[in-house]
């Protein structure tokens, strides 16, 4: 089990930059409490991979063959005994 550390809020208020930019720097967790509850966890942001474009894969691939008028039929009866 790995231990979070925690701060009270009023002590997260007081130093809210410094503690934000060593959480990222250190890629550490946070639990913020209120009265001794845990009421937040802040945790550094992680960027998301961006989605690839359409079209990117250009040219990667290579077409034998006609691939618009092909006749499946033969595979879809050989299957079936």
């Amino acid at each position: 089990m790995v231990m979070m550390k925690t701060v009270k809020i009023s002590d997260f208020k007081a130093r809210c930059i410094a503690i934000l930019k060593s959480l990222a720097r250190n890629k550490a967790t946070l639990i913020v409490t209120h009265r001794g509850k845990p009421l937040v966890k802040v945790e550094p942001f992680q960027a998301q991979s961006v989605p690839k474009r359409l079209g990117e894969l250009r040219g990667c691939i290579k077409v034998k063959g006609d691939i618009i008028n092909s006749d499946f039929a033969d595979d879809w009866e050989s299957g079936r005994r």
